[in-house]
């Protein structure tokens, strides 16, 4: 299904559907106009999916501020466009599963080291990929090797990250470079249903399947050297580790269950909306309370997910080149998210306003000077973690002041262009697997079907997505990571 509405050029990379624009609802009309970050190259991308049409539903939504925002990653998704970011008044606003996503807190980590590729020769990188394989469970239903009772699950449901660092899964130091230091406070275990919990008891510490990865990189290029040193990246051919997970089958079990108690609050506050996907509540009312604290709950489940995928990467690094994870200086440069809501303090008309933030497929951006980011980069600005696909480059990037117009939000990735399925038909997973040892990759996947369902071809090109962030100065490039070995959930 293709978009044919209006997009007006603003600048290079900004295009606005009117706030004019009918859409496929007469009935109902946009309170504001929508912005998408894209530039000319982009655009016939854009119109293939139709997801224009949903970043126009944004406006719709009750207590909406500022624009309905997408950022150049755009593609289609349940509810809101992954891609898609939205501010609503806390007071007068609603809350939407639909703008976050089923994957809650799918979010993105980068540990530093001070080992260089020369270092990992292919013998030894076969050996780390494989050695983080067998230590971290990975595909479709695995289970993790850790397995909690009820009090630990609800530990980790309410203390995230800080829950496994004190149980010995990492280092003092870890949660300070995490956004949120790892911690919703607002969860609540009540709120969460028993079949979400006992999902959660066998998934804490796995990666899962799709899109998730952990990849060891090398760094390729520095654009700025203070940001990137600030962040701890000296050198070029520096090794780095990249995590990209989230809440597992419990996140989406949680989304699951308040989608069904949403879907009959739209009818009980009389709400009317655009595409039943945008199923919400008033943030202030018992329903979208309950949702946001379960949400919570979900994002701190995937901290402390990717929290236990660390200590067991430090612990592959330290078998395979018998050496500490100390001495290496793994240390974790930051942990974003880019599937969650947050409640936050932005610019509106002027003034300073706590607004309800969702995010689906973005990543916070926070400039300089806020006290929200670890004290060390306050001058610099948040490190901003943009994954690519296995076969092309990563990305860290620094928020920026700027960012404010997007609720201090970015890209989150390169974007799909092509379905799974549509891939499966294109592509054999051995053939992927072959043609990017040929190019110096080494990956291994938990399954061949996942190798061709995320084909590096499946995907926009990330070097365009994060060309408009930077040239739209909502982020800006600080250092290119590219992929030596993968582990492909």
């Amino acid at each position: 299904m293709t978009w044919n509405g209006p997009l007006n050029k603003i600048d290079n990379f900004r295009y606005e559907i009117p706030s004019s624009y009918k859409g496929e609802h007469n009935n109902l009309k946009m309170q504001t106009s929508a912005v998408i970050y894209t530039d000319e190259q982009m655009i016939s991308a854009l119109r293939s999916d139709n997801a224009p049409e949903q970043a126009a539903n944004i406006t719709m939504l009750p207590g909406i501020l500022g624009k309905a925002l997408a950022m150049p990653d755009i593609h289609w998704g349940y509810g809101f466009p992954i891609g898609g970011v939205a501010g609503t008044d806390i007071e007068k606003g609603v809350i939407s599963p639909g703008g976050v996503g089923f994957d809650i807190n799918c979010g993105v980590r980068l540990v530093r080291t001070n080992l260089h590729a020369k270092d990992i020769d292919e013998n030894i990188l076969k050996k780390l990929v494989d050695k983080i394989f067998e230590n971290v469970p990975s595909g479709l239903g695995s289970k993790a090797k850790v397995r909690l009772n009820r009090k630990e699950l609800d530990d980790v449901l309410t203390m995230g990250a800080r829950s496994p660092v004190e149980n010995g899964y990492g280092w003092d130091g870890d949660v300070e470079f995490l956004e949120e230091k790892g911690c919703l406070e607002f969860a609540d275990t009540s709120m969460v249903s028993e079949k979400a919990k006992q999902r959660g008891l066998s998934q804490v510490g796995s990666l899962g399947a799709g899109n998730h990865f952990i990849e060891i990189q090398k760094v390729a290029e520095i654009y700025d050297k203070d940001a990137a040193k600030t962040f701890g990246i000296e050198d070029i051919n520096q090794v780095t580790v990249m995590i990209h997970t989230g809440s597992r089958g419990f996140g989406h079990q949680v989304c699951t269950d308040h989608l069904r108690v949403l879907e009959q609050a739209v009818k009980k506050y009389n709400i009317w909306l655009p595409d039943k996907q945008l199923a919400c509540a008033p943030i202030n009312s018992k329903e979208g309370q309950s949702y946001f604290k379960a949400m919570s709950c979900a994002a701190n489940f995937a901290w402390a997910n990717r929290q236990l995928i660390v200590h067991w990467v430090r612990e592959s690094f330290e078998k395979v080149l018998n050496d500490t994870a100390e001495n290496m200086d793994m240390k974790i440069v930051y942990d974003v998210c880019h599937n969650i809501a947050k409640i936050e303090e932005h610019n509106i008309d002027g003034k300073k306003k706590k607004v309800c933030v969702h995010r689906k497929g973005a990543t916070r951006a926070f400039g300089s000077g806020k006290t929200d980011i670890p004290s060390k980069y306050c001058d610099i600005g948040q490190p901003v973690i943009i994954p690519g696909d296995m076969g092309t480059e990563s990305y860290l990037l620094k928020g920026t002041n700027e960012s404010e117009e997007t609720f201090s939000s970015t890209c989150h990735g390169a974007g799909r262009v092509m379905s799974r399925h549509q891939a499966l038909k294109r592509w054999r997973g051995e053939q992927v697997v072959r043609e990017l040892k040929n190019r110096g990759i080494y990956v291994h996947p938990a399954s061949l079907k996942v190798a061709a369902e995320e084909a590096p071809g499946a995907y926009k090109d990330i070097r365009q997505v994060i060309d408009i962030t930077h040239g739209a100065g909502i982020s800006k490039k600080v250092v290119k990571l590219v992929p030596l070995g993968v582990v492909k959930g």
